[in-house]
């Protein structure tokens, strides 16, 4: 018999699952706590790797819809120090092969959640805690009281999974960094002269302790991240930076580069009154739990690593790989979870570690000459 396929989290991953199994004829349901799918901005950009994304949306069968929304020109690159001077610069050609393209997590998430039946995802429920059933399988309970039931509970949610303590005792440690988003919108319109210079991919400039990096977005909003380098876990409330005033904020981040050039505080001081704190936290490299029947993980509720290009990549081939092995074992879900976590464990332990190195370089005192080093021998 079909198990009642519960996925907690409409992320890149869930939904990802999700499709995987409709194209193989089986029915999951999308629990996700955002009211609807314009509840709120999805974030940045993304770039979706062959061996990754790219591979798990072929599972999925929506390769000629990611081409229509993928940015091959999002793969240009400007890398500087923070005197301003350019140390890289990669501009991609028109007919450049789709190696790592950019996609918008708004425009891969439409795409995810149009292929799926009306249906599939149930909006506004928040997942609370999960309870075993004698007769197997678990009772989800919900914040507005509501209480479903699954044989098999997927906990695509995320960093601060509500799923993963049912699995674990491990949570999400910080790691040194702390980072600021904040952005710039309609640029080409409002500051052309800022839109020239970071250019139609990424821009990214390293200090000894701090980094900035812009993004350019399909929608003409350019994302800034304003990074922190081994910084205590406190240090977003105790840095005097009054995130609740951004008039204020602008001008304390503002104050904050202002030994860089002044390119880069002209991009802080062009930002709208979006700024949003973030500390960088992970899991445990290489984590792993017991076999637990009718319970699993994928994605940061999983693997959660830093933010280096890896974590929706990963999380895309978790579930187009979940997916596949149930499958696979149509009638025996417990085979299919000990394939699937096999080698989710493998392949998340790859990332994280990969991930690690890349962000100990990235931050290293060297600043953008650490980086310069990495890209030369990336494309040695």
């Amino acid at each position: 018999m079909t198990p009642r396929i519960a996925i907690v989290g409409a992320g890149p991953g869930g939904l990802t699952l999700a499709r995987v199994l409709h194209v193989h004829g089986i029915d999951a349901v999308v629990y996700e706590r955002e009211s609807s799918r314009t509840a709120r901005p999805q974030g940045g950009m993304l770039d979706l790797h062959t061996d990754g994304g790219q591979r798990a949306l072929q599972a999925a069968g929506l390769e000629a819809e990611f081409i229509a929304i993928a940015r091959p020109e999002g793969q240009d690159m400007r890398l500087l120090d923070h005197t301003g001077t350019v140390l890289l610069q990669e501009d991609t050609p028109d007919d450049a092969p789709l190696d790592r393209p950019e996609v918008d997590r708004a425009d891969l998430r439409e795409v995810l959640l149009d292929s799926l039946p009306e249906g599939t995802v149930v909006w506004g429920k928040a997942f609370r805690t999960a309870v075993a059933l004698p007769e197997g399988g678990h009772r989800l309970h919900f914040a507005d009281g509501t209480t479903a039931d699954c044989d098999l509970l997927v906990g695509a949610d995320g960093a601060r999974s509500r799923v993963r303590p049912l699995l674990t005792d491990a949570r999400p440690h910080h790691i040194g960094n702390n980072l600021v988003e904040c952005g710039i919108p309609d640029i080409d319109r409002t500051h052309p002269d800022l839109a020239a210079m970071v250019g139609r991919g990424n821009y990214w400039a390293y200090g000894p302790d701090r980094s900035l990096s812009a993004q350019r977005n399909g929608d003409g909003r350019v994302r800034i991240y304003l990074s922190f380098h081994h910084t205590p876990e406190d240090w977003l409330s105790t840095c005097g930076i009054p995130f609740e005033d951004p008039a204020r904020a602008r001008t304390a981040l503002t104050d904050l580069f202002a030994d860089w050039a002044p390119q880069f505080t002209a991009l802080i001081q062009a930002c709208d009154d979006t700024f949003v704190p973030r500390p960088i936290t992970t899991l445990p490299v290489g984590l792993t739990w017991p076999a637990t029947p009718g319970v699993t993980l994928l994605g940061d509720a999983a693997h959660l690593m830093p933010p280096a290009g890896q974590g929706a990549n990963v999380a895309m081939v978790d579930g187009a790989e979940l997916a596949l092995a149930l499958a696979a074992h149509p009638d025996d879900a417990a085979a299919a979870l000990r394939a699937y976590e096999s080698a989710m464990f493998e392949r998340g332990a790859a990332a994280a570690e990969q991930s690690a190195r890349i962000l100990e370089l990235f931050t290293s005192p060297r600043g953008a000459q650490a980086v310069l080093g990495f890209f030369q021998g990336v494309s040695a």
